[in-house]
């Protein structure tokens, strides 16, 4: 939680929603970030209850919102962004320039942040602030996270070279619960970190811009993600 008070203002974190399953890493920060920052946690069955919502109603509204970037169509179609919206985050789905041009329009004092991480880096892994809706990056690695782009046999590829990005640092999780063989294929020992460190690899593909950016470049496999769940292929 130290990376999300010290990213966002006391004002961002006033009043964020929770409208993910608990069973969700995302739950993390939408409970304990504000939390934490002594701001409040509005429950909700999931994001979409906006669409609900009585904006006349008086109430403060939502200061916050992690919302996948599907769900951020349906409200920017729908035109039910809170009016008092101050940071707008999306994640577990590719960010199309269209879905930040409706959320702008409706929020254009938002702060909007591209966040990517998959679950085995818990939640966060890097970030972009969306200023304008050209070509949209998944940005740098956050405070001591490892963002590595690396080749077969495991070696830095060049700036703008594609290859598979592997995650590094303390957010890196133990493995898989029970599945001694998953975990071997997927966490790697780091030969760029301390002695005895592990690397997740991602299987997301990508290249380094020569401002440091990372730039998605989609998947080494079929996996798809519908609403930020990720459907492997059949073996």
């Amino acid at each position: 939680m130290r990376w999300a008070t010290a990213s966002f203002t006391e004002e961002e974190l006033a009043r964020v929603l929770f409208g993910t399953s608990i069973s969700f890493d995302l739950s993390v920060f939408e409970l304990f970030a504000p939390l934490s920052a002594g701001g409040t946690v509005i429950l909700a069955d999931n994001a979409l209850d906006l669409l609900d919502a009585d904006a006349s109603d008086g109430s403060p509204g939502v200061s916050l919102l992690n919302i996948v970037p599907s769900v951020g169509r349906v409200l920017g179609e729908a035109g039910r962004i809170p009016a008092g919206v101050r940071a707008i985050n999306l994640a577990g789905e590719a960010l199309r320039p269209e879905i930040v041009a409706q959320l702008r329009l409706l929020a254009p004092r938002a702060r909007i942040n591209n966040l990517y991480g998959p679950t085995e880096y818990t939640t966060y892994a890097t970030v972009r602030e969306v200023t304008t809706a050209e070509r949209i990056t998944i940005g740098r690695a956050l405070p001591g996270t490892q963002a590595l782009v690396l080749d077969d046999a495991l070696s830095p590829v060049p700036v703008g070279v594609v290859g598979e990005l592997y995650l590094a640092g303390p957010g890196l999780a133990r493995g898989y619960w029970h599945r001694p063989d998953m975990t071997a294929e997927k966490f790697l020992p780091n030969p760029y970190g301390p002695t005895g460190s592990r690397m997740y690899r991602t299987g997301d593909l990508v290249r380094s811009l020569p401002g440091g950016e990372l730039d998605f470049r989609g998947r080494l496999d079929q996996q798809v993600k519908v609403r930020g769940y990720r459907v492997p292929p059949r073996p």
